[in-house]
């Protein structure tokens, strides 16, 4: 593979998350100031059934809680702490979870980006699908053409692009045969797989109408090989690094 070889574009995986704590406001805005035209982000449902922007259920990885999301209302859960002290110390002490309307805002500065939103399972398993699917399509309402509504969730999907028309990708659990006739059946825009979850080697994606996202990518080299074998994009963590990876490249070509 030379140095030539072409390179897949860059989704910041929760933002600039390396540096800043994991879909904060801080993570989305540095990955756009280093030239990220994709962010990629997560929502939950608080217990008043506001979207807000997490990964996780609970607290306990980046608040050092215990609460669930789920349980709190949006009012405590914006003034709760998710700094990630176990990673970053006191650095961001004060920074709080962003709600996604807050981030639908930050998107209208700043034309040109994309978003994938992550609707998470844990949600639709606690409030009921129908519930958390409006709930997301009515906040991104105004943002949706710059968005794609993605999940593990493959009935949530289908609703999603009868609900919102806007575009899809599905989040592969595994890498099979079952899951490429799935796929075949949904036809979705993208479709989002684990590196973990590839076979080993380089054989080639299955083709189809999506464009593959593949994560999560820390080196030039690994970003090659995700290119090679059909991935548009690659997510990573790592914004900075792995943009600076692709500028030493270029130079060196």
């Amino acid at each position: 593979m030379t140095p030539g070889t072409p390179l897949p574009e860059i989704i910041a995986h929760r933002g600039n998350a390396t540096e800043f704590p994991e879909n904060t406001l801080q993570a989305f805005s540095s990955a756009v100031e280093l030239g990220v035209k994709y962010l990629e982000f997560d929502v939950q449902l608080t217990g008043d059934k506001v979207p807000v922007v997490m990964h996780d259920s609970d607290l306990a990885r980046v608040g050092d809680r215990e609460e669930s999301v789920h349980e709190m209302t949006w009012a405590q859960l914006a003034e709760t702490p998710v700094g990630e002290n176990k990673r970053f110390g006191q650095r961001f002490a004060f920074t709080y979870p962003p709600s996604l309307a807050q981030v639908v805002d930050a998107l209208h500065g700043w034309p040109g980006v994309t978003a994938f939103v992550e609707v998470k399972r844990g949600s639709m398993r606690r409030f009921g699908r129908e519930v958390v699917l409006r709930r997301v399509a009515e906040v991104l309402k105004p943002v949706s053409s710059r968005c794609v509504l993605i999940s593990f969730d493959l009935p949530s999907l289908k609703v999603l692009r009868l609900m919102t028309g806007a575009r899809i990708g599905w989040v592969i659990s595994e890498y099979s045969d079952a899951t490429r006739n799935e796929a075949a059946q949904l036809a979705p825009e993208f479709l989002f797989a684990n590196l973990d979850r590839l076979p080993e080697g380089l054989e080639p994606l299955w083709p189809g109408p999506w464009a593959w996202a593949l994560y999560e990518v820390r080196d030039v080299k690994t970003a090659r090989e995700c290119h090679a074998r059909g991935a548009r994009f690659v997510e990573t963590m790592a914004v900075r690094g792995l943009l600076r990876g692709y500028e030493e490249s270029r130079r060196q070509w």
